[in-house]
């Protein structure tokens, strides 16, 4: 029995009506549409206690606790059995209490008639609601389907409650399913017919709906949508749809993420709980690209307090909002600090006494910190680094993990030159309690300051996309991706190692650059790509791995692990008053950098 309400009463009333109508038209039928007076009082008499009877069933066997517009097999089943029970039940009645003038047949035809009317106009109001009645619909946009698989098929049902959306036909390689149907749409045929279907029906737009296929079929088919001019889209991820954020009706565009061709992070969420749950974690460098995102994965494993440390006022007031709003459950603390200010991080480790700390802090734009703001780069990146990792070991923090870069390897600039001397300067603070942990990685799509939020206002401006050289390559990952990594790799070391994560292919920045204007509508005929050269500090090809370095494998497949390099407590004093020069400028940087890494070579 489900609670009254307006709707279940409605209900409860169209069946009480079916019941009388069934009951009615049974006689009917049974007298050839003339019914007898003596049969029409026993009709309208006996319906005294058919009805009764009709609504105890409805009521005890839940009629009512199912939502009409969403109607399917198991209400029908419901129907056809109460109506099952209503006949035996009338039957019995009948031959118990010997009523007179119920022809056996008025019995039979009546729960038959009962269930078609029932079950009838559920489905009719299913069907008017997800609009299957309409014929055309000048406001639904037609919509061709890629992929005739599972996923195509929930979204052809979610597709029909929608007014914005029609889906006129599917089209799919396997030839078994070419010229069926999924809910009465019809598979078309194979991928390479989409310009012709889509000119044959009319069609702007096209769904993706293959996220089990290799990011080179999708690829493909993001082509062919583009060579028939229409607007490709996808559906959420798989991990989006399974963990309840998103509904597979939810199409979004193609973004660059979907061919890259990553797979998805399996992550020791076990060990990762009992690592930081009812923890205090802090993050420096808080509110930018990765250690914002870091904070957001952070928060699925209910650390204690998450203290953020960030120089950028509204970065970290962005982030606090963020929070408040997405993550209210989770308590925070919200720092304004420098990593240089050692003042500053005794304070807040000794207040908040964090267990472990992620240094994502650092100036890592690469033509930026190549002149006139070297000083800055190692100071920041180097000096910054040494002073909170000094504060670590004071505040007896458990494990400190070093957020570092790709650029770190037989670095060509200052910023890649200073993120190596940070990792050193780790290694060189290996003998106290805290254990230290370096997680070296590539390039992120879209943090702040990368290629790809420059690609897409060029886009926008009208171009044209700026490449530096036609041949130049880069690994890529997504920011959620690197973030989590970031976190598996903390938790699996133990005090000494450099991560470094499997980055995939390199990916050829001018590639990426027509990915982007094809998935932003155009072409390179309407937006134009210039090559500008290389610029300050800038290589062709980014490295994992320096020369004389190797890794090994470790348990969890998108992690390798190497050694990182020995220092002497000596190097680490003559390096700290360099550092403290207030006379240094770009070409004494660059000179000092090189005596203290051999593998440093200016560009």
């Amino acid at each position: 029995m489900v609670p009254y309400d307006r709707r279940s009463a409605a209900a409860l009333g169209h069946d009480v009506l079916a019941s009388v109508l069934a009951w009615c038209t049974a006689f009917w039928l049974r007298f050839n549409l003339d019914i007898p007076d003596l049969y029409l009082s026993s009709m309208t008499g006996n319906m005294l206690w058919t009805l009764p009877l009709q609504v105890a069933l409805f009521l005890s066997f839940g009629l009512y606790r199912g939502i009409w517009r969403y109607a399917s097999v198991s209400d029908i089943k419901n129907i056809v059995v109460m109506a099952a029970v209503a006949t035996m039940l009338i039957s019995m009645t009948i031959l118990i209490f010997n009523i007179p003038h119920v022809p056996r047949s008025v019995v039979l035809l009546y729960p038959l008639l009962l269930v078609m009317i029932m079950g009838g106009s559920r489905l009719l109001y299913r069907a008017w609601k997800e609009h299957a009645l309409d014929l055309a619909s000048s406001e639904a946009r037609p919509v061709l389907i890629l992929g005739a698989g599972d996923a195509a098929a929930d979204l052809v049902k979610n597709l029909a409650r929608s007014k914005q959306w029609r889906v006129v036909g599917l089209l799919d390689d396997n030839p078994a399913k070419q010229g069926r149907q999924i809910d009465g749409i019809a598979v078309l045929g194979k991928l390479a017919e989409l310009g012709q279907a889509a000119q044959r029906l009319r069609v702007g737009d096209a769904v993706i709906a293959m996220p089990e296929a290799s990011h080179q079929d999708r690829r493909r088919a993001l082509e062919m949508c583009s060579q028939a001019g229409l607007r490709a889209m996808t559906l959420p991820s798989m991990g989006d749809i399974v963990s309840g954020k998103v509904t597979i009706s939810q199409i979004r565009k193609v973004e660059l993420d979907d061919l890259l061709g990553r797979s998805p992070v399996s992550l020791d969420s076990i060990g990762l709980t009992s690592w930081l749950a009812q923890r205090v974690v802090m993050v420096t460098g808080a509110s930018g690209s990765i250690g914002s995102e870091l904070c957001r994965q952070l928060s699925q494993f209910h650390p204690a307090l998450i203290v953020m440390y960030e120089q950028n006022e509204y970065g970290l007031y962005a982030l606090e909002e963020e929070f408040r709003r997405v993550h209210p459950d989770i308590p925070i603390a919200c720092v304004i600090g420098d990593i240089k200010d050692a003042t500053r991080l005794k304070e807040i480790i000794e207040r908040y006494r964090p267990a472990t700390l992620f240094h994502a802090a650092a100036y890592k734009h690469v033509p930026l910190m190549e002149d006139i703001n070297a000083r800055e780069a190692v100071r920041n990146n180097v000096l910054g680094t040494l002073r909170t990792a000094r504060a670590a070991v004071a505040g007896g923090i458990e494990k400190f993990v070093l957020i570092s870069t790709d650029k770190a390897v037989n670095p060509t600039n200052v910023m890649g030159a200073s993120k190596r001397l940070a990792e050193l300067v780790c290694a060189s603070l290996r003998s106290g309690g805290t254990h230290f942990v370096t997680v070296r990685f590539g390039n992120v799509l879209g943090s702040t300051g990368s290629v790809i939020p420059k690609f897409r206002e060029q886009i926008l401006s009208g171009g044209p996309v700026t490449v530096t050289h036609p041949e130049i390559t880069r690994y890529f990952m997504s920011i959620p991706e690197a973030a989590q990594l970031v976190l598996q790799a903390g938790l699996m070391g133990k005090g000494g190692e450099i991560f470094v994560l499997d980055m995939g292919e390199p990916v050829k920045i001018v590639d990426l650059a027509r990915d982007l204007i094809r998935l932003s509508g155009f072409s390179e005929k309407d937006i134009r790509i210039e090559f500008s050269g290389l610029r300050p500090g800038e290589k062709l090809y980014e490295e994992l791995l320096a020369d004389g370095e190797q890794t090994l494998a470790t348990p969890h497949p998108k992690l390798r692990v190497a050694r990182s390099t020995e220092v002497d407590g000596q190097w680490l004093g003559e390096l700290e008053q360099w550092l403290q020069q207030d006379t240094l400028r770009g070409d004494e940087v660059r000179d000092g950098l090189a005596r203290r890494i051999p593998e440093y070579t200016p560009a």
